[in-house]
C-alpha cells in the first residue's frame, strides 16, 4: 500500500542537499536528499536518550545540558521534563529550517520546547559549538544523524572520531555523561570511545514508547 505523501516544506542543508518536511499516513517526516531522518511517530528512544542521562540530575542545582540536534523536539522536550526549574539546555541545531519548522507546524509534537524559559537555542555547526567550551556541561545528549556515522552533513564525521570524541569529553564536567543515538550497532565506535578516555556502555532500547525496532545508546561518562 502506497502511502499518501503531503509537502509541507522544502529547504537545503548548508551543502545544498535537499531537506523536505511531508505528512505521510498522518505522520511528519523530515527526509535528506529523499532519505527519511526522523518521524513524528517514531520518537520513544530519543525520550529514553534523555531520561537515562537527566532523571538523575533533577534534584541538582546548576545543572547545564547540551542537545546536538532539535529534531522534532523530542528529546529537547524529555530533557527539560526531566530536570529542575533551575537547569539550563542549549540546543544546537545546524539547519535553520528545522527551527522555523519547530517553531511552526511540528511544535505542538512536542509541547513547544523552545518556548520553555530553560532552553537556549544555538544555530550553529555542533562541533565548531563543542571547541569553543571547556567542562561546560553535564550531560550532552546528541542525535544529529543516523548514528556514529556521518548522513546528513559530511563534517559530523569529526564527532565521531577520536579527536572529536575527546573535544567532547574536554567539554564534559568531571563525570559527566555523553549519549549518542544511532540507528544501528558499531563496535568501531564503542572502542573509539574507550580509546577517547570514556567508559563506554551501550544500552539497545525501542524505536517506539513500547513497541517497535531496536535502537541502540552509547553512553560515555567522562572521569
Amino acid at each position: 500500500m502506497v502511502r499518501k505523501r503531503e509537502l509541507i516544506a522544502e529547504d537545503s542543508t548548508p551543502d545544498g542537499t535537499p531537506v523536505t518536511l511531508t505528512r505521510e499516513a498522518g505522520a511528519f517526516v523530515v527526509a535528506v536528499a529523499g532519505q527519511s531522518l526522523m518521524a513524528s511517530d517514531v520518537h520513544g528512544s530519543e525520550e529514553h536518550m534523555s531520561e537515562l542521562a537527566c532523571a538523575p540530575l533533577r534534584d541538582r542545582k546548576g545543572v547545564r545540558v547540551l542537545v546536538g540536534g532539535l529534531g522534532m523536539g523530542f528529546t529537547l522536550r524529555a530533557a527539560l521534563d526531566h530536570l529542575g526549574p533551575d537547569a539550563r539546555v542549549v540546543v544546537c541545531e545546524l539547519l535553520p529550517c528545522l527551527v522555523e519548522w519547530n517553531r511552526g507546524p511540528l511544535g505542538p509534537l512536542a509541547g513547544h520546547p523552545l518556548d520553555d524559559p530553560r532552553t537556549e537555542l544555538v544555530v550553529a555547526d555542533l562541533v565548531d559549538h563543542v571547541r569553543a567550551v571547556r567542562r561546560a556541561y553535564d550531560v550532552m545528549l546528541l542525535d544529529v544523524d543516523n548514528g556514529p556515522e556521518p548522513f546528513t552533513q559530511p563534517s559530523n564525521e569529526r564527532l565521531y572520531s577520536i579527536d572529536g570524541l575527546r573535544t567532547l569529553r574536554e567539554a564534559l564536567r568531571p563525570r559527566g555523561t555523553l549519549v549518542v543515538w544511532s540507528g544501528f550497532r558499531s563496535d568501531a565506535f564503542e572502542k573509539r570511545l574507550r580509546r577517547a578516555g570514556f567508559e563506554e556502555e551501550v544500552v539497545p532500547v525501542k524505536a517506539r514508547i513500547r513497541k517497535g525496532g531496536q535502537h541502540f545508546l552509547y553512553v560515555g561518562r567522562a572521569p
